[in-house]
Formats: C-alpha cells, sequence, structure tokens
C-alpha cells in the first residue's frame, strides 16, 4: 500500500550520552515533541477518516469510551468521573468535548438515582449507531497505519503509549 516504515527510531542513539547543552535540550524535548507530533499527525489521519460522519477522531474515542463502560455491565453508563479518570483529561475539558454529543443527540447526560450531583454518559441509539458507522472507517484507518509502519512497529507504538499513560508509569515517576 505505502512505504514501510523499517523502524521508530535508531537504537544505538538510545544509550549515547548527551555531551553538551544541546543534546541534553534535544533529549529532554525529544520524547515529548515527538509524541505530540505523532499523535496530532494520527489525529488527522483519523479525523480524515471520520470526516463523512461529521465526528472526530476524540469525539468517536469518547463514544467508544462511554460504550465500553456500558458493556461491561453499567447500564446507566459511567459516571463522568470515572470517564474523565479513564481518558486521563480533567473533568472541565470532558463537559466541554461532551456538549456537541449531546447537542447532536449522540450522548445523554443522566442524574445519577442516589446522588444528584452525579451525572452518567449514556449513548443513545443514534450514538451508537454512528459509534457502529465510525468503527468501519476507522478501522480502515486504523489497517492502512498498520500497513504504513508495519504490524510489529504499530503494536509496539501502542503498547509503548499505554504504557506511558498508565497509572504505574505516573507512579515510577514520581518515585512511588
Amino acid at each position: 500500500m505505502g512505504k514501510k516504515i523499517d523502524s521508530l527510531a535508531n537504537p544505538d542513539d538510545l544509550d549515547r550520552p548527551a555531551t553538551d547543552e544541546r543534546d541534553i535540550l534535544g533529549e529532554l524535548a525529544c520524547t515529548n515533541t515527538a509524541l505530540r507530533r505523532a499523535a496530532r499527525r494520527l489525529g488527522q489521519l483519523y479525523d480524515e477518516a471520520l470526516a463523512p460522519l461529521d465526528l472526530k477522531a476524540t469525539q468517536i474515542g469518547l463514544i467508544a469510551e462511554i460504550e465500553r463502560f456500558s458493556a461491561s455491565g453499567s447500564e446507566q453508563g459511567p459516571t463522568l468521573q470515572d470517564l474523565a479518570a479513564r481518558l486521563a483529561i480533567q473533568i472541565s475539558a470532558l463537559t466541554h468535548a461532551l456538549r456537541p454529543l449531546v447537542r447532536d443527540g449522540l450522548v445523554e447526560l443522566r442524574q445519577d438515582a442516589e446522588d444528584r450531583r452525579t451525572k452518567h454518559g449514556v449513548l443513545t441509539r443514534l450514538g451508537k449507531k454512528r459509534l457502529s458507522e465510525a468503527l468501519v472507517l476507522w478501522a480502515e484507518a486504523n489497517n492502512r497505519v498498520e500497513d504504513v509502519l508495519g504490524r510489529d512497529s504499530a503494536a509496539t507504538l501502542r503498547a509503548l503509549a499505554d504504557e506511558v499513560a498508565s497509572d504505574e508509569f505516573l507512579a515510577a515517576y514520581h518515585g512511588e
């Protein structure tokens, strides 16, 4: 399909000590900058693939996460606090992201029966339908990314990203 990329990084460069300020600055900024740049590029590609549905990849990710919670036995859907924690975002960012999905009838926010301050996110029928349609387009985009990166490199990239996003990584970073 496209050109295959053989490796994600030059392993010989990983053990090389930084020798001057430019090297140190480059290494400090490298991981963060590279991941952000890669995330933006992938986001653009997935957004492009989902454009026929007038949805962004971040919105589909949010809808899919609500469905994942619901499929695991929570009929009332995840609380917004649980959803924000799962997505590693602030509650204010989550409510901002949910606004257009609620407006467009894809997600419904329901008050908790026991605690009126707590809200749950629930997919509507239209939300479930859009998610099904989006998953087809998403799978096509994901397959194209894997074709270009190679299956093993794509799996490694996902595994490393999951590791960095984990609570264990955060605890290790903070020396806990």
